[in-house]
């Protein structure tokens, strides 16, 4: 199992160990360019939030959606120009389609969900570094300047005055905790247990709780949980960014049935085109572990017009056309320090986050 020490940034055990000293030797580099002559898979970087780490006492929203700062997010992308060939996801999608092999280390920059300091301070710093990067939006949420459902579920635990967390859809019936960590606690859980149901099921469940906790997402405004606008992004797509699809309500496609699935996609894709005035090809799976599509969500990305699709799988892509519609990524976590980030690009396959598939721990959550 890899941690990471939050003090500085650096990785625990065993490989994590190994990885910060090929950083601080300096022998990563000559590592990296002995490994590109024989595997030259395609790395992907999957990024959420990009922000200024807040007071987890007073900060009211989900802390593991933040990748990671603005001056730890800037120092990785030098690293990438330095040291990596940055490609877009449509330059990958035209050598598939050319049958043409990626060049050496080639990275691509992606963000997932459309929060607005992706353009407050993602992509200033990319625009200035000369960095590409596609960002996943879910078009109902641009729309409507929503919080995404998932970060609003967590606000409410940690806000709820309720004494019991009773949600029978997931058979959890639990005291709610004084501690503000136990709470963010109970709330992993509760996302993860959420996962084995049904997408629409998932909504119910979060509206039902804004109801009886009366903490509605209609009526706020809040700054720490904002998507961005069609006017930021039409910025960002005039600058040469790409704007992919995250679904419409960031639901799992595969938690859904197949006509609400199929409409899902191609409203997304509608949308983008209609709003950006270009033609939308690039889609991320909304949740993206191995719940949240399967093939039938597959057949549907492409027969909707989609040229590529990436998951949340942790992992590389040494034959990228063999899984164009469900490429796998590596995960920027809000701690990772500049060794850990340069040895999980150069080491993917000794350092990143293996991807753990739990099964639903009901039975852990009663009290």
């Amino acid at each position: 199992m890899l941690t990471q020490e939050e003090g500085h940034g650096r990785a625990s055990g065993i490989r994590g160990r190994v990885a910060e000293l090929c950083y601080s030797t300096g022998a990563l580099h000559p590592l990296q360019r002995v490994r590109s002559w024989w595997q030259k898979d395609l790395r992907i970087l999957a990024y959420h939030r990009v922000m200024l780490l807040p007071d987890p006492a007073t900060y009211d929203f989900d802390l593991e959606l933040i990748s990671t700062t603005p001056e730890r997010f800037r120092a990785q992308m030098l690293h990438l120009k330095r040291h990596f060939l940055p490609l877009r996801l449509r330059d990958v999608a035209a050598a598939l389609d050319a049958g043409d092999s990626l060049p050496p280390d080639a990275v691509v920059v992606t963000f997932d969900d459309g929060y607005d300091d992706n353009y407050r301070i993602a992509y200033p710093i990319l625009r200035e570094l000369g960095i590409p990067a596609t960002f996943f939006v879910s078009t109902g949420h641009i729309d409507t300047g929503k919080p995404f459902g998932y970060d609003w579920l967590v606000h409410m635990i940690l806000l709820t005055t309720a004494p019991r967390l009773v949600l029978p859809e997931l058979g959890m019936d639990v005291p709610m905790p004084r501690d503000r960590d136990l709470r963010r606690a109970l709330a992993g859980t509760v996302l993860q247990n959420m996962k084995s149901i049904d997408a629409i099921a998932q909504e119910a469940m979060i509206k039902r709780l804004e109801h009886d906790w009366q903490l509605p997402s209609d009526n706020t405004e809040s700054a720490d949980c904002r998507p961005m606008t069609w006017t930021q992004l039409r910025e960002m797509h005039a600058a040469g960014f790409e704007i992919g699809s995250h679904g419409v309500h960031h639901r799992m496609l595969a938690k859904l049935s197949r006509d609400r699935m199929k409409d899902e996609v191609r409203q997304s894709k509608a949308t983008l085109e209609r709003e950006l005035d270009a033609p939308a090809s690039l889609m991320s799976y909304p949740v993206g572990g191995d719940r949240a599509f399967d093939a039938e969500v597959m057949s549907a990305i492409r027969e909707a017009g989609f040229q590529l699709a990436v998951c949340y799988i942790c992992g590389t892509n040494p034959q990228p056309a063999s899984n164009r519609y469900a490429l796998n990524r590596l995960p920027v976590e809000r701690m990772m320090g500049p060794g850990w980030f340069a040895a999980m690009l150069a080491l993917p396959s000794l350092v990143s986050y293996p991807t753990v598939n739990r099964e639903p721990a009901h039975e852990q959550a009663h009290a």
